[in-house]
């Protein structure tokens, strides 16, 4: 995981939580979002902890409005941006969680990218305890599919997994 990469607001949303958001750099040269995902980082309903660190996004952090937004895709307008966007910059990768962006994305060839696969790669690097950063994603109320939480652990402890 190197370069560019283009996120929705899930990933973002719950990494700042579980405060394993500023490892994204050491991962990513560049994170853009479109302004949809910007709008849903700073809304009144987004939690204090999310919406102060997205009004003052660091300097990795890039909101780029999309030119031609797909709106044929039927999804929530920061998934729908976000991967109209990661086609319009040539962007390979897109972090997203949420199944039927997942489905779409993956349908036009992106790399797609989760929180639990970040936090996996997090702990393999050192840099958190994983079981500690998914305790922290149950009591945000992030919705976990538990067979992705029991492989993560699997490969985590057999690295040759």
């Amino acid at each position: 995981m190197t370069g560019i990469v283009v996120s929705d607001a899930s990933p973002l949303h719950y990494l700042i939580l579980v405060g394993a958001v500023d490892f994204l750099p050491r991962l990513f040269e560049q994170v853009i979002i479109p302004s949809a995902v910007a709008a849903e980082l700073t809304h009144p309903r987004t939690p204090p902890l999310v919406s102060r660190w997205a009004s003052h996004p660091p300097s990795w952090l890039k909101t780029v409005r999309a030119q031609a937004v797909d709106r044929s895709l039927h999804l929530d307008a920061g998934e729908t941006e976000a991967i109209s966007l990661a086609e319009e910059l040539g962007v390979d990768s897109i972090l997203i969680d949420e199944r039927k962006g997942r489905l779409v994305a993956a349908q036009r060839g992106l790399l797609l990218i989760g929180t639990i696969a970040l936090l996996e790669r997090f702990a393999r690097e050192g840099w958190i305890q994983f079981d500690q950063a998914v305790a922290e994603l149950r009591a945000a109320k992030f919705r976990l599919n538990e067979r992705l939480i029991v492989e993560a652990k699997k490969r985590l402890e057999d690295p040759k997994l």
